[in-house]
């Protein structure tokens, strides 16, 4: 298995590509494995053991979105309507009680790790409207964007003010060291939008350049916040890096299987059009690997498939390739490594749980 440094989201690509061979030579009921790692007796539902402590999660988001102006409350509100996943909250108090267990055998939740899943959640809504308006969206979630509802300029400022809410929120915890690891992640998710609105040429470069950017859109909030509450649980700094690495390789998973369904699923079931990145002008994993067996897509890659009929070529491409599964295989090895980082964690229904969320990532259909 494969090491990841904590500051490093890149593999090189040909090193990459062996990964994916390996994966490719091998039976199925091989590269699942991360079911096999929770017996029937011990499948513990994520969403089942994260509900006590995320009820009323969405209610007390809202309390720290208090303001003054209706149009201001109402467009701050809008994706804080219950209906989302918690996937990321999930996380982060599952992790928080893992850590808990394995420190000192307790199961309770401390009221300054509720708060850093609070903050993940809105960091993670901000980041959402931010990228709307970037990206000129006009549905998320199955429904229209802020953007679309009240115009560009209003959703950055209301983008903006669910950021300094969460400011204010983590400000509240009074710990430095959470307050130097949750920063991070803002600065992390600036950083990823840049390294999406640029290209690299060399094909070994490219790769590490999109994993880079997975990193740091998509990945870094999961590990910090991760990170976060094992700080505030544990004292032990080789569990802050168990619980990073888990948060690191699930996040890189998590959105890899996103770009693969953005091939395979249909925009009912996602909740925004298909083929969403490739209007975008963006090179995803299944693109670069159907770059391999269709080295013409070079030049719609460089040009950012802005030519008429870029679009549907690339998909075509991308779908009678095995760009599909080269990206699924990948997704696969950091859940992989996911499980083995969180294994190193004392028995628990939620070190378990974790488990099975890896396998979760890679079923997910939207």
């Amino acid at each position: 298995m494969c090491h990841f440094t904590q500051r490093s989201s890149t593999l090189s690509f040909p090193k990459m590509c062996n990964i994916c061979w390996r994966f490719h030579h091998t039976s199925t009921s091989h590269l699942c494995s991360c079911s096999k790692t929770v017996s029937d007796e011990k499948y513990q539902d994520p969403f089942q053991l994260g509900r006590k402590d995320l009820k009323n999660l969405y209610e007390d988001i809202k309390k720290e979105l208090l303001v003054s102006t209706a149009e201001l409350k109402e467009m701050c509100d809008y994706y804080f309507d219950g209906k989302g996943k918690a996937f990321r909250p999930m996380i982060v108090v599952l992790m928080a009680r893992a850590c808990n267990i394995h420190h000192n055998n307790s199961r309770e939740v401390q009221a300054s790790q509720r708060s850093v899943a609070i903050i993940a959640e809105m960091i993670h809504t901000a980041s959402l409207v931010h990228d709307d308006v970037i990206d000129d969206a006009n549905s998320r979630r199955g429904k229209m964007t802020v953007n679309q509802i009240w115009g560009e300029r209003k959703a950055v400022l209301a983008g903006d003010f669910i950021l300094s809410a969460a400011s204010v929120a983590l400000a509240r915890i009074g710990n430095t060291t959470i307050i130097s690891v949750l920063t991070q992640v803002i600065e992390d998710l600036v950083r990823g939008e840049f390294l999406q609105l640029g290209s690299k040429e060399n094909e070994n470069e490219r790769f590490a350049h999109y994993l880079e950017k997975t990193f740091k859109k998509t990945a870094s909030l999961i590990a910090n916040s991760c990170k976060a509450v094992s700080i505030l649980g544990c004292p032990d700094p080789k569990v802050h890096e168990i619980a990073y690495q888990y948060g690191k390789n699930v996040g890189i998973a998590f959105q890899l299987i996103d770009d693969v369904l953005d091939f395979t699923s249909c925009a009912d079931r996602l909740g925004k059009p298909t083929a969403a990145d490739l209007k975008l002008g963006l090179a995803t994993g299944p693109v670069l690997f159907a770059c391999r067996q269709f080295p013409e897509m070079n030049a719609m890659i460089m040009r950012r498939f802005s030519k008429p009929g870029d679009v549907e070529r690339a998909r075509k491409y991308v779908l009678q390739s095995d760009g599909v599964q080269q990206t699924t295989y990948l997704a696969q090895r950091y859940c992989h490594e996911a499980t083995r980082e969180i294994s190193k964690l004392r028995p628990s229904p939620e070190r378990e749980a974790l488990i099975q969320l890896t396998e979760m990532v890679l079923m997910r259909d939207k």
